[in-house]
């Protein structure tokens, strides 16, 4: 794989390694014959993300040697952040960046072509590795918001920064509703400050959602991506369901495309239901209590109810992940689950952004397709990547 990149370019590859960078610790870097893609995943399953970037963003793209398989490789995120660490002086200095992979090699090679002919040249240790996709289907999901990057970005500002979760919402008057959303706290009279921006529905070039409906989700990754967004002066298109259902994030453009999808708090912010409806939630049905203390929300998905799984594929040409059409509805998912057997191990909470016990995993399963394999294999629990090639 051999790729050129324009000085004018150069900055928008490296703002997207940043946005990657505020949800994993690993980048899955694969030439694609539609392009270069980006790809990464938290420690925790609940947020992934995914950078395309087509043929014609660069000078050159050559995506494998004639008769090679297309590579594909795991870096740290680190590595490769360091690389584009000032985006400033990249912007600045850098005329243009080559990146080359090679199998014959363990590393992956930048070169950056600066000013007054100064060639700085990174070589960057990586893993062999299977392709990390994610099935989703924005199409799938029934509200829909769109508007300049710029207005959300707006709008997150009054958030400070050490905020962790927000509630995006539909209010009265069909006003966007964005609020921080805070932990019960046991001391009812220490209530932390919330701060709550509204915005006009005449400010969005498009929505389609009823009032009513609020959803919460972390703000670290979603600042990211609008960091992205307006630079690159793309809109942003919000696509969601209900509460513990992704939240899909999509940008578009001649020469790129991302998705970002976050898992949502499955239980609503109580804050959030008299700005958004007068009605008074439903209780979700819960099942038959039992003695034993119910598990981790994370170790305790329907596989059957969700619609986002990891996957990965073993084949000799790599796909664009693609929207799965073939989803079960979702049925809501209750609290209390029944005991589980002997046989099952006790879980380990896994460290990682958002919180296990407050949002689902959105992967739930590693798919494995060798060549020979028939169609539709069946998804298994997915272990951590840590350590394999």
């Amino acid at each position: 794989m051999k790729c050129l990149i324009a000085g004018s370019n150069v900055k928008v590859l490296g703002k997207a390694v940043h946005s990657l960078s505020r949800i994993g610790d690993e980048l899955y870097l694969e030439p694609l014959k539609d392009g270069l893609s980006l790809r990464t995943v938290n420690s925790s399953r609940s947020a992934y993300a995914c950078f395309l970037f087509a043929p014609l963003f660069f000078q050159q793209y050559q995506a494998a040697s004639p008769g090679q398989d297309l590579p594909r490789c795991k870096i740290l995120m680190k590595s490769f952040l360091s690389v584009f660490r000032s985006l400033a002086m990249v912007e600045k200095t850098v005329e243009k960046c080559c990146i080359s992979l090679s199998g014959s090699n363990s590393h992956l090679v930048v070169q950056l072509y600066c000013k007054y002919g100064v060639k700085k040249t990174h070589n960057l240790s990586f893993q062999d590795c299977e392709s990390l996709q994610a099935v989703f289907n924005p199409g799938s999901c029934p509200h829909l918001l769109r508007a300049p990057a710029r207005v959300l970005a707006e709008a997150v500002l009054s958030f400070p920064p050490a905020l962790t979760e927000v509630t995006l919402g539909i209010g009265h008057g069909r006003r966007v509703i964005l609020r921080s959303y805070q932990e019960e706290e046991a001391d009812s009279t220490n209530k932390a400050m919330v701060t709550e921006t509204s915005i006009g529905e005449e400010d969005f070039q498009q929505l389609q959602a009823p009032g009513g409906i609020a959803i919460t989700f972390c703000l670290k990754e979603f600042r990211g991506l609008l960091s992205f967004a307006e630079s690159a002066n793309l809109p942003l298109t919000i696509h969601f369901d209900v509460p513990g259902r992704p939240i899909i994030f999509t940008i578009e453009d001649s020469l790129l495309d991302g998705h970002f999808v976050l898992a949502t708090l499955l239980e609503q912010d109580p804050c959030s239901q008299d700005l958004c409806s007068p009605k008074p939630r439903q209780p979700v049905p819960q099942k038959q209590a039992s003695s034993t203390p119910p598990l981790d929300d994370f170790t305790n998905d329907d596989i059957d109810c969700y619609m986002i799984a990891m996957e990965t594929t073993v084949g000799s040409e790599g796909s664009r992940a693609q929207p799965s059409t073939s989803l079960p509805p979702v049925s809501q998912p209750s609290h209390d689950l029944a005991p589980p057997s002997e046989e099952e191990a006790e879980p380990s909470t896994v460290p990682g952004t958002p919180p296990p016990k407050k949002f689902r995993s959105l992967f739930f399963g590693s798919i494995l397709a060798p060549v020979h394999s028939p169609q539709g294999p069946s998804p298994v629990l997915a272990e951590d990547s840590d350590g394999e090639g």
